[in-house]
């Protein structure tokens, strides 16, 4: 049997006790949401997933289930204010608590400036960040009463040093820095902490669509000299929602193999 690259490269999930906790994760329907949602359900988290998608967020939670997690499909669109509240109170009024949000839902619309139109613009931005501030107001307010809370915002590297044909993209993910970091000091004196983590390249659905050559040339500025895996960034999400890191806040975890330096 072939192995997997996080075998090949001998990664071991990080394992901690979430036992009871309730972890909301967004766009939970495949890629890195549903590698985070999966990690989460697997250290004891209640895990509500979240995304469009009603078929594909079955399969998410039918996998946590099988590995004897728990798990909840709450289709929403995160880019629709009234649809991110309904979701938030039904988690709340479900578990009577809301530990952990992790902001992951994204979109591409890729193409130069010069020709991006205003609707490329803006479902990128509405989804990415707009998605993100809707998420964390509703979430925060349930974690401020509670005097706890982890909030992990899915930025990238794209966010910190540019992408051509994707200032939409970089432009929200470099907006999640933001919003991670200020908000992070509006909630620290309540023990919620907000960090982000900045992917590289990843394996997953998005980059599989570059192409072999593109992924090629990728991994020639990469250091490590490969793709990461979903399960890279989803045992930094474990790190970061744990409480091992009540002193980590305000902060971007790169996670791309050195290609930033």
């Amino acid at each position: 049997m072939a192995k997997s690259a996080s075998d090949k490269n001998n990664n071991a999930p990080l394992s901690v006790d979430m036992s009871g906790q309730v972890a909301l994760v967004t766009g939970a329907s495949q890629g890195l949401g549903k590698a985070m949602a999966e990690a989460l359900g697997r250290n004891g988290a209640i895990v509500a997933c979240v995304a469009r998608s009603p078929d594909k967020l079955a399969v998410t939670v039918a996998g946590i289930r099988e590995r004897g997690g728990q798990a909840e499909a709450f289709p929403c669109d995160v880019a629709d204010r009234t649809d991110v509240d309904r979701v938030v109170e039904e988690i709340v009024t479900k578990w009577d608590r809301l530990d952990i949000l992790v902001n992951n839902a994204g979109v591409t619309r890729d193409t130069l400036l010069p020709n991006m139109t205003d609707d490329e613009w803006d479902t990128v931005l509405n989804t990415n960040l707009r998605g993100a501030f809707f998420l964390c107001r509703a979430a925060s307010r349930h974690m401020m009463r509670a005097r706890y809370g982890r909030i992990v915002n899915i930025s990238s590297v794209s966010g910190l040093m540019g992408n051509p044909g994707q200032t939409n993209y970089s432009a929200s993910k470099a907006g999640l820095i933001g919003l991670t970091r200020s908000l992070s000091r509006e909630l620290a004196r309540r023990n919620i902490t907000v960090n982000a983590i900045a992917p590289g390249f990843i394996e997953s659905e998005m980059t599989a669509v570059l192409g072999p050559t593109i992924i090629e040339e990728a991994k020639k500025r990469i250091p490590a000299r490969r793709l990461g895996t979903p399960e890279d960034v989803a045992s930094a999400l474990v790190f970061l929602a744990s409480s091992a890191a009540s002193y980590v806040t305000g902060q971007v975890l790169v996670v791309d193999g050195g290609m930033t330096g």
